[in-house]
């Protein structure tokens, strides 16, 4: 009778565990992938032409108005393209909680419109991930993973999937010289999937 009783309630533990761990969790996710291939953006104005390719093979030389000194603040590149299309800033993906890699760029359209583009993403597939803007340093490994929620953050949105090409629109109201990183992050366990420094 103990032994059935033993049972019966081990049972119920692991029902109850995983009623509540899977949704919370969704760890088959970690073997999902979600694809998303979106096309350089280019602005709505007829006399506009697309921004040059952000990333063609081996990185191109940028032109020295967008290619600021490592010393230099994050507002510079955009106060010397203002009012013109390209890419204002660029960066790197480096892994935190999960395998990262991919590069990403800061685009300003002909129409003044700004795009956060990735390029060449990989990362897990994970519930409720975000991209987010942040002003925290990127740091690596573990120390890195929890910073870009203790101060200034802006979403961007949802991220569209874990692999490809992808555009998120920044509002008009963002200063982008009061970011310097761009996170991809898990809202569910406020961790970082990984991240980028804007340069």
């Amino acid at each position: 009778m103990r032994k059935r009783a033993a049972l019966v309630t081990t049972a119920a533990v692991a029902v109850v565990v995983a009623a509540v761990g899977l949704p919370l969790f969704q760890p088959w996710r970690l073997v999902t992938d979600r694809t998303v291939d979106e096309a350089l953006p280019i602005s709505t104005t007829t006399s506009s032409k697309p921004p040059p390719t952000v990333f063609e093979g081996e990185e191109k030389e940028a032109p020295k108005s967008a290619a600021p000194k490592p010393s230099a603040p994050v507002q510079t590149p955009v106060q010397k393209e203002k009012g013109g299309a390209g890419v204002l800033l660029r960066g790197e993906l480096i892994s935190h909680e999960h395998e990262t890699s991919g590069r990403v760029a800061v685009l300003r359209l002909a129409d003044g419109r700004r795009v956060l583009r990735f390029e060449g993403l990989a990362t897990s597939d994970g519930p409720d991930l975000r991209v987010w803007l942040s002003d925290a340093r990127v740091l690596e490994g573990r120390k890195g993973w929890h910073v870009f929620d203790d101060g200034r953050y802006k979403s961007l949105g949802k991220l569209k999937g874990n692999r490809g090409n992808q555009n998120y629109v920044i509002p008009e109201s963002v200063r982008l010289e009061d970011f310097r990183s761009v996170a991809i992050w898990c809202d569910r366990f406020n961790v970082s999937f990984g991240a980028a420094t804007l340069a």
